[in-house]
């Protein structure tokens, strides 16, 4: 039986992916639900959960290290002109309720609280959807409201003075292995190449397996790309690139990504025929 506090997502009967909504984590790990593991269909995991090399990367999920000044990414905060900072600034996700627990997917309201205080409120909706008899999509939406009575913004390590370090938002931290997974998109490879650009969907090839991610409606696909593989492996969808992001009060944030977890290693071709099944208008 599946405990109160988690979903498991599955796939033509078979278990891909298990959300666990009420972590117990240190405040410095900024809490927050997420999907680990989260496997192929074959059962190989795609998902780490806090890794040594980064102990708040929290297998899938929205990550955001400053919403208004307060940390939802985990671990220091970039400071202008001093660096990553250790700082007491860290916030929470908190899941508040299942509006629909199915078990290909669910619908999850979540509250953003930093300093006591609320500063968004998030409605989740994910879904699993299978595509082959070797590749599964996961659906995943977030709609980020302001609930203050201010404006707000959203930024990142990259628009407080740090380049290249645009993370933030939608962050997927895969599997790490002895050699680099390979990165690729429509007309570009490699991780200098792809890192911050704009492109319809980014894969990530393992040994034995490929993530192919996609933003699935016009605004997810005008944010940049987040990409490392040399230090580890992840990819994320950016939401404050040059600029922060502003949530005016009563306002909402949406985006969309869809990503392809498949066997094998996938090829360009196959991984654009993949991306148009799972990305329905």
């Amino acid at each position: 039986m599946t405990p109160p506090d988690t979903a498991v997502l599955r796939v033509a009967g078979r278990p891909v992916g298990r959300y666990v909504t009420r972590p117990e984590l240190p405040p410095r790990l900024a809490p927050r639900p997420y999907l680990h593991p989260v496997t192929t269909l074959a059962g190989t995991a795609v998902t780490e959960l806090s890794p040594a090399d980064h102990i708040h990367h929290l297998g899938v999920g929205v990550a955001v290290p400053d919403v208004e000044g307060s940390n939802f990414w985990g671990g220091r905060t970039y400071v202008r002109d001093q660096g990553p900072t250790e700082l007491d600034n860290h916030g929470a996700q908190r899941h508040t309720t299942f509006q629909l627990r199915d078990p290909d997917g669910f619908v999850e309201e979540l509250r953003w609280v930093a300093s006591g205080a609320e500063l968004l409120r998030e409605r989740r909706t994910v879904a699993a959807t299978e595509l082959t008899r070797f590749a599964w999509a996961l659906d995943f939406t977030f709609s980020l409201t302001n609930v203050t009575s201010g404006p707000l913004s959203i930024g990142s390590p990259a628009t407080n003075g740090r380049p290249g370090a645009a993370y933030g938002g939608f962050f997927w931290r895969a599997r790490k292995e002895a050699s680099a997974p390979e990165v690729f998109t429509v007309d570009r490879e490699g991780e200098d190449a792809i890192h911050g650009t704009v492109a319809p969907w980014v894969a990530l090839t393992g040994s034995t397996w490929t993530l192919i991610f996609a933003g699935a409606t016009e605004q997810t696909r005008r944010d940049p790309w987040f990409v490392r593989a040399t230090e580890y492996p992840g990819v994320g969808s950016s939401l404050a690139v040059d600029a922060r992001l502003p949530i005016p009060p009563g306002e909402t944030a949406v985006r969309r990504i869809v990503t392809v977890v498949a066997d094998g290693r996938i090829s360009r071709l196959e991984a654009a025929s993949l991306v148009r099944k799972a990305v329905s208008p």
